[in-house]
This record gives structure tokens, sequence and C-alpha cells, in this order.
């Protein structure tokens, strides 16, 4: 049995990737700081984790802290080494995420991103663990022209988180090349996820005013907030919002636990992976859908476009189906409805 450490292990992705990993079999080691999320969402993983099966509890470590101290990596790496369980993997998805935040903050989100980052590489060097799954984002494309977006299409972002992203996958690219008979690493660039776990049990929680489309429609319609705002009905698009490609968080949960399996089984090797459902919506249309599958009202106001915000952003998603044999197969209302849910179950 594998252990994994999941650095932002107790946050939105980070939460549902670690439960799958439970139900394949594996130990999980969470390492967070709570940052975006909370010790509440930690526990909700556990009860969860329980329901599921009692005996996953015993698979799964928290360690409270950040991964920009490298004596508390150390820490975790030499106790797994010491209960006779070698750290075999690392998901990393700790890091600072909201761009409108990044542009006004840029130096915090290269402070939290990068810097986290190469601790983290330190760390796994040193201690012999070289298989990562990066946790990147389709924001390192910019504003590509592209009706679906390849990973060969250029890496130009366009604000400070995107650009975070795109220098933590070539810091990744460095290393491979620096021992390509070592390390075997993946740069998965996903697109938007929403959604939630079937149960309603964990979903996006976000601290404070959330950043995040889905969290917002959300608390909107259960009364949180009084309106969604809608960042420009004027963009190049059929109804002048901007389209997105939305992917159930289950489904790319499972293309981390899929991409950690390919690394595990094959040769060392150096990857990016789009993971998105190809399928492109705009943000009226995801308001539509929600309102409709849960039968409920979301206000909202057109107001002006969000500096760093592009039209269309869809993934050609043929790589990582033709090499994981991974399909996404969530549908965007079962989206919106688990989602609901979750909202819901949590108040």
């Amino acid at each position: 049995m594998k252990r994994i450490l999941v650095t932002g292990g107790s946050g939105f992705i980070g939460s549902h990737t670690s439960i799958n990993l439970l139900q394949k079999d594996y130990e999980v080691v969470i390492v967070d700081s709570f940052i975006n999320s909370s010790r509440f969402f930690y526990e909700r993983i556990k009860n969860l984790a329980k329901r599921i099966d009692s005996n996953l509890l015993r698979r799964i470590i928290l360690f409270e802290g950040d991964i920009r101290d490298k004596n508390l990596l150390e820490g975790i790496f030499r106790k797994s080494i010491n209960e006779g369980k070698r750290i075999e993997g690392v998901i990393h998805f700790a890091g600072l995420k909201a761009v409108a935040e990044s542009l006004k903050e840029p130096s915090k989100y290269w402070d939290f991103n990068f810097i986290g980052t190469f601790r983290l590489i330190e760390v796994m060097e040193k201690y012999e663990c070289r298989t990562l799954i990066f946790s990147s984002s389709a924001t390192v494309y910019g504003c590509s022209k592209d009706f679906l977006i390849t990973e060969s299409a250029i890496v130009n972002p366009i604000n400070p988180y995107g650009h975070t992203k795109a220098a933590v996958e070539n810091f990744l690219k460095n290393i491979y090349d620096s021992q390509p008979d070592k390390w075997r690493i993946a740069c998965l660039r996903y697109f938007n996820p929403i959604g939630a776990h079937s149960t309603g049990m964990i979903g996006e929680n976000p601290n404070g005013m959330p950043n995040n489309i889905f969290p917002f429609i959300n608390q909107v319609a259960i009364g949180k907030i009084e309106r969604l705002e809608i960042f420009g009905n004027d963009w190049e698009t059929s109804d002048g919002t901007c389209i997105r490609d939305y992917i159930h968080v289950m489904d790319l949960a499972e293309g981390h636990i899929l991409s950690l399996e390919f690394l595990f089984e094959n040769e060392c090797r150096f990857i990016n992976l789009n993971l998105g459902t190809g399928i492109g919506t705009s943000v009226l249309e995801l308001v539509n859908i929600f309102q409709e599958v849960n039968k409920v009202k979301v206000p909202f106001i057109y107001t002006d476009r969000r500096v760093g915000d592009v039209a269309r952003i869809v993934a050609d998603n043929g790589f990582a189906l033709s090499i994981l044999n991974w399909k996404p197969t969530k549908t965007i209302n079962e989206m919106c409805k688990d989602g609901w849910k979750w909202q819901q179950v949590k108040g």
C-alpha cells in the first residue's frame, strides 16, 4: 500500500482527491496550512471516510503547517521513514489561486506558489521521492485564440497567478531534465472545477468572499449574498458572457489518481495534461442551468469586464483520454445539482 503526500489536501480539489486515494487503497498524508480551508473541513473529510468505510480512517494523517517550512516537510518525510512507510509520491495542490487577488498582491503569490514548490522539491530530492503530480491551471494559456486548447498551445499567462503556475511548470521541467532517469512529473492543467461530492459532505468552501463563480452562485441562491456579478456581457461569445470548460471535481479527482498511477507504472517522464470536458458553457448558461436544475433563483447583474479575464477557454482533452484512459462522466446538470447539495448541507 503506497503512502502519498497531498499538499493542500483539505482544500476543494485536494479533499476530493484524498477521498479517492483512500478508496483506492492508498495511505494519505495531508499537509495543509488551512489558509484556503479550515480544520473543520478536514473533519468533514474524516467523517466522509468513516461513512464510506471506517477502516479508511487508519490510513489518513494530518500535519498542519506551511510547505514553505522546510523543517516541517523534512519532519513529515522522516516520520514516514521511521514508521517503515516511505512517501512514494506527492500530489501538490497547496497554493493561492485567485486571479483578482494575484493582481493586487503578486509578491504574495510568488512567495506561496513558487517558493512553496521550491521547498517541496528540495525535500523530495533529499528523501529520494521523485514522483510528483502538480496542480497547474489552464490560466497558463492566457488569451489563446484556439477553439480547443491543446497542451502544445503557447504558454502566455496574463495575470500573476497564471505566471506563477507557468514558472513552476518550467522549474519542474528543469528538475526533470537534470535527472531524467529519476523523476516522474505530471503537470495537470485543469480548467474550471465545480460541483461537489455526491453525498454533499464536502465541496468548495472558500474563506471569506468567494473568488470563483460557483460558490458565489451557491451563496446567492441560499441568500448569503444579494446577487451575482457577471463580469461583462459584451464578450465575443453567443450571449456576450465568458465561456468556460466546467468539470466536475470528482472527475478531476479521478484524473489525479490515474495520472499518479500512470507515472508509477511507466518509465520516468515529464508530461503536461489538460483536464477538462472539451465542452464550453457560458456564464449565463451556467446560471440558467443551476436555476433550472435546483429550482432556485440566482439574481444577477452585469458589471464591467474583470482585468485578467479571457472570452473563451475550453480544453482539448484528447491527450489525457488517450494515455490515462480517463474520461469525464459528469454532466453540467450533475455539477450544479451536487454543488447545490453541498451548499444546503453545510448551510
